[in-house]
């Protein structure tokens, strides 16, 4: 083996012995700087909203300030939106993503997951003159999805070729498409669809069939256990002391269910 080629292997080496060593420090590296920086969503109530007076609300922003405080650090929120917020885990821009994010397979390649803290299925809406009552029947109809959904995603491997999915970079761009005519359904969680109907004089949305049954869970880089540990122990204390389940009540207007609640890591 040739010198330049010995070093070359010895360099990568060092430089995969610090990323590991970086992963690994994360939340040592967190500990000293004081604050948690958390993504959450700004586009999906009731998840999370800005209010007039351009405040951050919703039950991620609740879940984002109780497991900083379980953790003994300051929160700070960073804004975005469905389509970014994995990428922003992976830039660097935050610690944690939490904002209605989804588990599957596909993720699962990419980030790890906590344990969950949200219940929150996945279906399709539409108005009441308008039959469907699974994927086949989307053949031919014009669905909105918030673009890197976890229903983008699972629109687009069970709708039929001839059916017209659009991709929005928003879930407000969802909404305006639908109270405009310019999409016949959604695919989207359902308490979305009960805001969306709040906002809908005529033409109602109305859940066709459900996706998936899911939950929300926080999201973080992979080979990060230290992380992992103290983000799934504050949101076990919040499981064990109610606190997790006040939060789902008030914006949800439901309990956390059973199985969610006595997941624990």
């Amino acid at each position: 083996m040739s010198i330049v080629k010995l070093l070359f292997l010895l360099t990568l080496n060092l430089v995969t012995l610090g990323m590991q060593s970086a992963h690994a420090d994360s939340l040592s590296d967190i500990q000293k700087r004081g604050t948690l920086r958390i993504a959450v969503p700004q586009d999906f109530a009731p998840f999370g909203s800005v209010t007039p007076d351009l405040t951050l609300q919703g039950l991620d922003i609740d879940v984002a300030r109780l497991i900083a405080r379980n953790m003994g650090l300051k929160p700070e929120l960073v804004p975005v939106t469905s389509a970014n917020r994995i990428a922003y885990l992976q830039t660097g821009k935050a610690d944690l993503v939490i904002s209605t994010l989804g588990k599957n397979a596909e993720r699962e390649k990419v980030i790890a997951f906590s344990q969950p803290y949200s219940p929150y299925n996945n279906s399709v809406f539409g108005p009441a003159g308008i039959k469907v009552a699974g994927p086949a029947d989307l053949a031919g109809k014009t669905i909105g999805v918030a673009r890197g959904t976890f229903q983008d995603s699972q629109l687009s491997d069970t709708a039929p070729p001839t059916a017209i999915i659009k991709r929005y970079e928003d879930n407000n761009g969802m909404i305006s498409a639908y109270l405009a005519g310019q999409v016949q359904l959604v695919g989207t969680g359902d308490f979305v669809a009960v805001a969306l109907a709040a906002k809908t004089a005529g033409n109602k949305p109305q859940m066709k069939y459900i996706i998936q049954e899911s939950a929300c869970y926080a999201g973080l880089l992979k080979d990060q256990p230290a992380l992992m540990a103290a983000v799934n122990s504050a949101l076990s204390k919040a499981k064990k002391n109610d606190e997790l389940n006040a939060i789902v009540k008030k914006w949800l207007n439901v309990p956390l269910p059973d199985k969610l609640a006595r997941q624990f890591d």
